[in-house]
């Protein structure tokens, strides 16, 4: 699979940063937060690649030490990542050869995830106390083409890495040039900037995000609900996520859309309202190099919102935990959040 073809087909990972366990899948997953395996065998041997094929000007050489070297050594997680976002060490090391000053910046915080496992494993016991029938993904830690933050598979959680890598002085130039490949629509290229810089804003991110983002995946292997269709329903399901990862790990894993939200509730909310029963996705989810007067995803921002006030409302907290990861009913849970009435104040 070449790169254009990649990348068309896994750009939207990106905006969005995460996504959701597919349905129907058995989970590999215990009851004891302190038993969840923490692999980051896979970053050691991604920069063991990395050094090796730096000096080889070959490209079928890069690709064959790639392979040899980090893909056909990689963790049960990797395996699933390379199936589901990787596609080929061609695609890999095209990637890599894309964004080189990126790749090499983010290093020496990808090697710093063990220092984030005390953390995580905190923001796990919390949420077994708020929910004693939580279960915990084993956690794959891997390095990827920047295009996903977060996924998940029969075997566990994985994390691309690579995306909470990054600093202040990380670069960000190299990106446009890669994007241009599937925003063939957009000529100017200040507007391609701006969109790709936007879009960046939430999608990378700094090594002590990794325990929100993985607490965020969590909540979503312990969701029981329905197929999600609608705008309010998709809104719920990531929202949800938010909150809960919020209240085991200290934040939400895009601050700076909740900052947005909390400026413009009333604006979106009476825009949310005339949308949230239908399907048409495109103000609030997967839009962030489409929408130009606000930031992409805000329905991240709403879920998070209803359930916020669901559980605000609550009397009894580890109840309200449990109704929200157990929603059958999301125009009923959206009513009894009582969102509707506080947006009416």
């Amino acid at each position: 699979m070449n790169i254009e073809r990649f990348f068309q087909i896994t750009f939207w990972s990106l905006i969005c940063a995460v996504s959701v366990f597919p349905q129907g899948e058995t989970k590999e997953v215990n009851a004891d937060p302190d038993k969840a395996t923490f692999v980051t065998s896979d970053v050691q041997n991604f920069w063991r690649a990395f050094d090796l094929a730096s000096g080889e000007n070959d490209e079928a050489k890069r690709i064959a030490i790639y392979q040899a070297q980090y893909l056909d050594r990689g963790s049960a997680g990797l395996q699933d990542f390379l199936r589901s976002r990787i596609g080929s060490a061609k695609t890999l090391v095209e990637t890599i050869d894309a964004l080189p000053r990126f790749y090499a910046s983010v290093r020496p915080n990808t090697l710093r995830v063990e220092e984030m496992e005390k953390k995580i494993r905190r923001s796990f016991r919390k949420f077994k106390e708020l929910y004693p029938d939580a279960v915990f993904p084993n956690i794959y830690f891997v390095i990827g083409t920047a295009s996903t933050g977060g996924t998940a598979s029969k075997n566990g959680l994985i994390i691309g890495t690579e995306l909470y890598g990054v600093t202040s002085r990380t670069p960000r130039d190299e990106f446009p040039a890669l994007f241009k490949i599937f925003l063939k629509d957009v000529k100017d290229d200040n507007e391609l900037n701006a969109l790709v810089t936007k879009a960046l804003v939430t999608a990378l991110k700094s090594i002590d995000k990794l325990p929100t983002i993985v607490a965020h995946e969590s909540c979503h292997f312990n969701q029981n609900y329905p197929p999600q269709n609608t705008v309010l329903e998709k809104s719920i399901q990531e929202g949800s996520c938010d909150l809960i990862a919020e209240l085991i790990a200290g934040d939400v894993i895009n601050p700076s859309l909740k900052a947005y939200g909390n400026q413009h509730e009333a604006q979106l909310w009476r825009d949310f309202e005339a949308q949230m029963n239908g399907k048409d996705l495109s103000l609030w989810m997967y839009n962030s190099f489409k929408i130009k007067d606000r930031p992409g995803d805000l329905a991240y921002y709403m879920g998070y919102k209803i359930s916020k006030e669901y559980y605000r409302n609550a009397r009894d907290k580890k109840l309200a935990i449990r109704e929200i990861l157990n929603i059958k009913d999301f125009a009923a849970f959206f009513e009894k959040s009582g969102y509707r009435a506080k947006l009416a104040k």
